[in-house]
């Protein structure tokens, strides 16, 4: 009988061993994957650890970022827009608190309103209306915060800074110094999806490359926000919002499905603009 006892209670011990043994071992890998992600943050092999990472860490699908009033212009700046003629910009324009005499638009060149501070603005369309103009910067403004501080990036610095000729999808971006575009890049994903890149420095789409957008894709829902100026160098294509710390420089011919929200000064040179 007393042996029978003591398998029993050895029995029950060895139960209690492997149950605690099983939970250890599965906090230890859940530790493990988290110090491996953390660690090789640091490295060019992020993405592919990280991707993962970034899937446990996240509650919902990527916000889009709310743009307020700014959202209903395509060109928005707080130090003027300066332009070679002829640009075809389709959306609403302003300049603040800058006076409208910085706005180098013709009133030919915009289908939609040129708003300015004061009646200083192009001559005879604009429309002088610094309320508005106010919200929509400070709007800009708050935007650019938001995007600039989504946390838990899926891709960090991707392609060394360096993008030329890849393939996006839906996520959280960020590159810690510039970033180039060299040649065509593809974003790819549904119509809901949103897409934030985020750039320590700046960013540059070299001539003549182009960005492409498949499966339903929006410009609407893509989101550059870049603490450096951007320059879009000439006859290259850009889809999405850029929100620009600095400046906006579009070379001569260079084309944007999107908006052009610059907390300095927007440059165009014979460009086409178009409002998503």
């Amino acid at each position: 009988m007393k042996f029978t006892n003591t398998l029993s209670t050895l029995a029950l011990f060895s139960i209690l061993f492997l149950s605690s043994c099983t939970t250890d071992t599965a906090e230890g890998l859940t530790a493990t994957n988290s110090i491996i992600a953390k660690s090789a943050s640091s490295s060019s092999n992020f993405y592919s650890v990280n991707q993962t990472y970034n899937v446990k860490a996240k509650t919902g699908a990527l916000e889009a970022v709310n743009l307020g009033i700014a959202g209903d212009f395509a060109i928005l700046s707080k130090t003027g827009i300066t332009n070679v003629y002829q640009s075809v910009i389709t959306g609403d324009i302003g300049s603040s608190p800058i006076t409208g005499a910085a706005i180098l638009v013709r009133c030919t060149e915009v289908v939609g309103t040129i708003y300015s501070v004061d009646a200083a603005g192009p001559l005879p369309c604009s429309v002088s209306n610094a309320k508005r103009l106010t919200t929509a910067v400070g709007d800009m403004q708050t935007a650019y915060t938001d995007a600039a501080g989504r946390t838990h990036p899926d891709f960090l610095n991707l392609g060394a800074g360096n993008i030329g000729g890849k393939t996006l999808t839906a996520g959280l971006y960020k590159w810690t110094t510039a970033l180039t575009i060299p040649t065509d890049i593809t974003i790819t994903g549904s119509a809901n999806d949103v897409f934030i890149f985020q750039v320590a420095g700046t960013l540059k789409l070299s001539s003549a490359a182009k960005m492409t957008l498949t499966g339903g894709v929006q410009a609407k829902n893509i989101f550059w926000v870049v603490s450096d100026a951007v320059t879009c160098g000439t006859t290259s294509h850009f889809e999405g919002n850029i929100l620009g710390m600095t400046g906006i420089n579009f070379q001569t011919q260079a084309t944007i499905n999107g908006r052009l929200l610059a907390q300095t000064a927007v440059t165009l040179q014979m460009n086409a603009v178009n409002k998503p």
